[in-house]
C-alpha cells in the first residue's frame, strides 16, 4: 500500500471527470451491424460537426472521455466503437478500410452531411482513410499522435509482417474471441465515473485482447504516403513530441505531407491526451478551432483552391 501510494505521487493523474453523456446502439445498414455512438448536440443546431475516431484497444468512451464535454460546448459532437472495439460491429475480419467506410454510415444515421473527422493514433490513420475513400463526406482533419505509415524500422519491418502472417489465418478464431466479449457485455457501457479507474478498466474490458493483433496487423498494412499529399481540406497534425509509441519524427512528416497543413506540438507521450491533459488539451481545442475556421462555407470552394 505504501509502495502504492508512493508511486501515485509521480505518475500523471488523469483528468477529472465529471461525467460521460450516455450514448446509444445505432443500426449501420449494409454495415455488418450496429455500434455504440455517443451524439452531443452542441450549443446550437448549426454547430460544426467533429466526428472523433478512437485509439487502438480503446473505445469511443476511454480514448474521448475528458474531451466529449469541452468539446460539446462549441460542436455536435460524435464518437463510436470502431469495429471489433468495445461494442462496434464484429466483422468477419478487421480492416481499416471497413473502419473508414463506417464513418460515413455513422453519419448518414445521425443525418449528418458533412463533418471534420479527428483520429487519435490508429484512429489517425483510419481518419485518413476516410478522407481518400469519402472525400466528399469530410470537410476538415485533425490527425493526433499518428502517421503515414508505421514500419519504418528494421524491427517494425519485420515484426508487422510476421504479425499479418499469423493473423490471417485465424482470423475466424480472433472474431469468435472478440464475439464471446462483446456478448457478454451489457447493451450500454456505464455512464457512472464516481471511481475513474474502476470505469477505465471496465472500459478497457470491453475489447477483447484478440482485437490487438489483429489491429496492429492492419497498422503494418497501412500507408498513405502515396496518396496523402492529395489532402484538400483544412489539416492540422498534432505531434506528441515525446511519443514512443508513434516517433515524433514519422508525425511531423505527416504534417509536412499535407499541403497546407498546420502542425501542433505538445510536451508530452503518446498517452498526453489522457495523463497529459491539462498539455494536450487547449492544443489540441486550438487545432480544432483553426481547422474549423478555415472550412469554407461552400465546399465546393475547397475542391476549387486544390485545382
Amino acid at each position: 500500500m505504501g509502495l502504492r501510494s508512493g508511486a501515485r505521487r509521480y505518475l500523471p493523474e488523469p483528468p477529472p471527470i465529471a461525467g460521460v453523456p450516455e450514448g446509444r446502439i445505432v443500426d449501420l445498414p449494409g454495415r455488418d451491424g450496429s455500434t455504440f455512438v455517443v451524439d452531443m448536440p452542441g450549443p446550437t443546431p448549426d454547430a460544426p460537426t467533429v466526428v472523433l475516431l478512437h485509439a487502438l484497444g480503446c473505445t469511443a468512451y476511454l480514448t474521448w472521455a475528458p474531451m466529449l464535454e469541452p468539446l460539446s460546448r462549441h460542436y455536435r459532437v460524435v464518437a463510436f466503437d470502431l469495429r471489433w472495439h468495445g461494442r462496434g460491429i464484429r466483422s468477419p475480419k478487421f480492416r481499416f478500410e471497413d473502419c473508414a467506410d463506417d464513418v460515413p454510415a455513422v453519419m448518414d444515421a445521425l443525418g449528418i452531411d458533412r463533418a471534420v473527422v479527428v483520429g487519435y493514433s490508429m484512429g489517425g490513420a483510419i481518419a485518413q482513410l476516410t478522407w481518400v475513400r469519402h472525400r466528399h463526406r469530410v470537410e476538415g482533419l485533425v490527425l493526433c499522435s499518428t502517421a503515414r505509415n508505421y514500419r519504418g524500422g528494421m524491427g517494425e519491418r519485420l515484426f508487422f509482417p510476421v504479425m499479418t502472417a499469423a493473423m490471417d489465418p485465424m482470423s475466424s478464431f480472433a472474431l469468435e474471441k472478440v464475439e464471446r466479449i462483446a456478448t457478454g457485455l451489457p447493451l450500454l457501457p456505464s455512464i457512472e465515473v464516481d471511481d475513474l479507474s474502476k470505469w477505465g478498466i471496465e472500459e478497457l474490458r470491453s475489447t477483447s485482447a484478440w482485437s490487438m493483433p489483429a489491429a496492429l496487423g492492419e497498422l503494418g498494412r497501412f500507408n498513405s504516403k502515396s496518396w496523402i499529399t492529395g489532402v484538400d481540406v483544412p489539416t492540422a497534425v498534432v505531434v506528441t513530441e515525446k511519443d514512443r509509441a508513434i516517433p515524433a519524427r514519422r508525425q511531423h512528416r505527416l504534417g509536412a505531407s499535407i499541403p497546407g497543413a498546420r502542425v501542433y506540438t505538445v510536451e508530452g507521450g503518446h498517452t498526453s491526451l489522457f495523463l497529459r491533459a491539462e498539455r494536450w488539451q487547449p492544443v489540441f481545442l486550438e487545432a480544432l478551432a483553426e481547422v474549423v475556421a478555415r472550412v469554407p462555407a461552400d465546399p465546393r470552394q475547397t475542391r476549387a483552391a486544390a485545382l
